[in-house]
């Protein structure tokens, strides 16, 4: 199942309407990650080039192309159409992760770790999120693995995972090399300020 907004919806039907009468379908590729994720190539072809390697999905106003190998990146995923600032065009939002949600503790975190790690986000992080209406709370730390949380313009903030994986974890992991994982527990989809 690929879910597409209705942004998406819209501007694929418009290139859909300027190429005519013939049948197309949209092919999605895997070309590799970047530093937010996976990427991916979305092209419009004639439906009769499926390959053997495609699989399709049918999205109800268009049918999707998907080879074997990118048909684990897409599966449960939305498709949106992003205009920000230098940049429009599609992009894929996987589906939320399959491990059953944790209850967080309701204590702050203690331990050498969670002392260093609030030290840096004290200290280095907040202040540079602070210019656009965000915070980053510690909120948990299993062994080596923390859990942070996105407040304010940074949840649902659409470079909200940017910001985690170029700027906050680069940081941590700097000042406290000991850190394991570093999880986002942030629910963005109920952010009611995100910072564009």
């Amino acid at each position: 199942m690929l879910t597409f907004t209705d942004k998406a919806q819209e501007v694929l039907t418009s290139l859909l309407d300027q190429d005519g009468d013939e049948e197309m379908s949209l092919r999605i590729t895997s070309v590799g990650s970047g530093p937010t994720g996976p990427r991916f190539e979305f092209v419009l072809v004639p439906a009769q080039e499926r390959t053997e390697s495609d699989e399709e999905i049918d999205a109800g106003f268009i049918k999707v192309l998907v080879d074997q190998s990118s048909r684990a990146q897409v599966e449960g995923a939305t498709v949106d159409y992003v205009e920000r600032v230098n940049e429009s065009g599609f992009e894929i939002r996987p589906a939320a992760a399959a491990a059953p949600p944790r209850e967080l503790p309701h204590e702050a975190p203690k331990g050498e770790i969670a002392e260093k790690v609030r030290q840096v986000l004290d200290t280095q992080v907040n202040p540079a999120v602070a210019s656009h209406g965000g915070s980053i709370n510690l909120v948990d730390v299993q062994g080596t693995d923390i859990y942070i949380e996105m407040l304010g313009g940074c949840q649902g903030c659409a470079m909200s995972r940017m910001t985690l994986k170029q700027g906050v974890e680069r940081m941590l992991r700097q000042e406290v090399p000991e850190v394991g994982t570093i999880h986002d527990v942030t629910d963005h989809n109920l952010g009611d300020s995100p910072y564009f």
